[in-house]
């Protein structure tokens, strides 16, 4: 009964951590939405400890995986059927997280196209600016040879 009791808390864990993990997943979304990277680095920074928490909680489950679910000994079948659904509640969380994950990185590629898209603006800009200003520089010093040329004569 204290190996099904462990199992018990190891999945209550997982779900604990697969729960925070898809709030992480909500928040980094609204966060590369609006640019706050600083923001979104700390936020992943608390993200990568939680799926470190989550691997360990994998390993520690893993022999129990390759068990029998049914020669295992509960407390009582409340506490099977409840291990049981918060167990089938952690792949429904997991595969949100999944879900999240890549809109999540959708997202940051649409980012990254939008600041690369300004940058060139920018670039664009800049470089015309420049021309322009060279224009500007090598018509006033025609004309101030040319004032020379008949302020001399």
């Amino acid at each position: 009964m204290q190996s099904t009791e462990q199992l018990a808390a190891l999945i209550a864990q997982k779900h604990e951590v697969l729960v925070q993990l898809r709030a992480v997943g909500v928040r980094q979304t609204d966060l590369v939405g609006s640019g706050e990277i600083a923001a979104l680095l700390k936020l992943l920074s608390a993200k990568q400890h939680l799926i470190t928490r989550l691997q360990e909680l994998e390993r520690e489950l893993k022999h129990y995986y390759a068990g029998d679910p049914d020669k295992r000994v509960w407390r009582s079948p409340d506490e099977r059927a409840r291990c049981a659904k918060q167990a089938t509640e952690c792949n429904t969380l997991l595969e949100e997280v999944v879900r999240l994950e890549k809109l999540g990185a959708e997202k940051m590629n649409e980012r990254k196209n939008e600041v690369a898209q300004q940058l060139q603006q920018v670039h664009a800009a800049t470089h015309v600016r420049s021309a322009y200003q060279a224009q500007q520089r090598g018509f006033a010093q025609n004309n101030e040879g040319g004032m020379l040329s008949r302020g001399s004569g």
